[in-house]
């Protein structure tokens, strides 16, 4: 499975790629169909574990009929959606398995975000229903003023997810239930997912790393090993979890290894584990070359994706590579997945070069709730890329060496001027993560009347460090020209503030506006 080289720009990832269905494998049950079979076959199997209690597959079943009574009870038309407020949990997870059994849509946005925006995006969805999981407070939200829209749906749609946001209003992407199931047919082949496998869910209920985490593991029969959010940035609890429940799959945010490693304080394995994924954000270099060593028995992986077209590319890392610290490529297209890299001109790349990345996969969505927002994400260009195939405009900005390898190197809308250059606030982010003390960064750019843009950054210190401002400033110096050194730059020891999905919140660097 080891993954070096990328399918040309352009082309469909081959059928019997790594990780597609085998071929005498028949057509996989939907994912709550699958679940609930589980519940019929192996009962007394273990289907979630969440602290010391174990809830098995017959348990889960029991909870998602007891809140299929509660949605019953609701005045729900055909196809509407209903809000859920939820904290990730086995009775999250039961609420969720009911609305997939009713094929009944749901809007599942972060519970964290503020009452006026979850109001708004349950309002612009048309959920005029929300509910809360057994033993949740449900949050008291603002009345809303004004007609309801009536959203589009199409048939089959289960999941509806949102995309990042902390303050403004996220997008809605709904997911189709088929498109989910292939997208669980893939992980469960490529991960090795099936009972006696466990599986630890770290990313947010609302996350869309949860379709691998929770819901492919359960439609495959594994168990799912919950991270309570209340402890997540608790390194002695995760390691602690890990330890006494041994499980053979995670996937999860740079931060979440690097708690790990913190905690594990270089006498500590965690054998047993045979796949480690990092997704989300770039990940600094000490954290990757210390990996090897903490996790000696796993594959490491770097899965590129979004909440629209969920995971796109897959690389398999080589321990020597982890271990050194090298640049990571994004990898290989999954199978099914069609990409191609747009040049400044708008038609597509041929061999090495730079351009923005595109992608058409198996398991995106149509478009956003609101098609409005479509312009410029959702899209049938660049010319040349062929008639008829919907393409998701990453804003992602890449190179593809000689070898056909794929490196992230900026994003589109992180393009900025400051004093007349060109600067990408990506690429800053990437020369401080290089630092060997550097565990987190973000840089955002804030306007300025003089120089166009006035950068500012945040980093994360890594433990016991005493890197100042003076010497990260030298080394940025080294390898950034000097109108792309943030002029602000702040040093932590704490984690940088996150949105809702779990990112890096850039926005939490800039100053907050002065008093009016």
């Amino acid at each position: 499975m080891t993954r070096t080289t990328t399918a040309p720009a352009g082309t469909t990832a081959p059928a019997g790629a790594a990780g597609s269905a085998r071929a005498a494998d028949p057509a996989p049950l939907p994912l709550p169909d699958a679940i609930l079979a589980h519940a019929r076959t192996r009962p007394g199997a273990p289907a979630l574990l969440w602290h010391e209690r174990t809830v098995t597959y017959h348990e889960l079943a029991d909870a998602a009929e007891a809140e299929r009574a509660r949605l019953a009870a609701l005045d729900l038309a055909p196809g509407e959606p209903v809000g859920l407020i939820a904290v990730k949990s086995p009775e999250a997870i039961a609420l969720v398995l009911a609305c997939l059994i009713e094929r009944r849509p749901f809007l599942l946005p972060s519970p964290q975000l503020a009452p006026a925006l979850l109001a708004a995006l349950f309002a612009q969805a048309g959920a005029r229903h929300h509910l809360t999981p057994a033993g949740q407070h449900p949050p008291v939200l603002p009345a809303l003023t004004g007609p309801a829209p009536l959203p589009t749906l199409a048939a089959g749609t289960s999941f509806l997810l949102t995309t990042s946001g902390s303050t403004d209003l996220p997008k809605i992407v709904p997911l189709a239930q088929s498109a989910v199931d292939r997208f669980t047919t893939w992980a469960h082949h490529t991960f090795d997912l099936g009972p006696g496998r466990t599986v630890a869910g770290y990313a947010p209920l609302n996350f869309d790393l949860a379709l691998l985490d929770v819901w492919a593991t359960l439609a495959a029969g594994g168990t799912c090993l919950l991270i309570d959010p209340a402890h997540a940035l608790n390194a002695r609890h995760l390691l602690a979890q890990l330890q006494r429940h041994r499980p053979h799959v995670m996937q999860a945010v740079p931060l979440a290894w690097a708690l790990l490693l913190q905690a594990a304080a270089g006498t500590t394995a965690l054998e047993g584990l045979e796949h480690a994924a990092f997704t989300g954000d770039a990940i600094d270099a000490r954290t990757l070359a210390a990996l090897p060593a903490l996790l000696p028995d796993a594959r490491l992986y770097n899965i590129y994706g979004c909440t629209e077209t969920n995971d796109s590319f897959l690389h398999r890392l080589d321990p020597l590579d982890a271990a050194a610290a090298l640049p990571v490529p994004i990898g290989e297209p999954l199978p099914g997945v069609r990409t191609l890299i747009a040049t400044d001109d708008g038609t597509p790349l041929t061999g090495p070069g730079r351009g923005e990345l595109y992608v058409s996969t198996p398991f995106q969505a149509a478009g956003y709730l609101d098609r409005s927002r479509d312009a410029g994400r959702f899209t049938t260009q660049p010319a040349g890329a062929g008639a008829g195939r919907r393409w998701f405009r990453t804003g992602d900005l890449v190179t593809r060496d000689d070898a056909g390898r794929i490196h992230l190197t900026g994003r589109a809308d992180f393009q900025v001027k400051v004093r007349g250059v060109a600067v990408n606030t990506a690429e800053v982010e990437r020369v401080l993560l290089a630092h060997p003390e550097v565990r987190e960064a973000a840089v955002a750019a804030q306007s300025d009347p003089l120089t166009g843009k006035r950068l500012h950054a945040a980093v994360q210190r890594t433990p016991g460090s005493d890197l100042n401002t003076l010497r990260l400033r030298e080394h940025l110096a080294r390898n950034l020209p000097r109108a792309a050194v943030p002029e602000r730059l702040a040093i932590q020891d704490a984690p940088l503030a996150r949105t809702a999905t779990g990112k890096v919140d850039r926005k939490a660097v800039l100053p907050a506006p002065p008093r009016p």
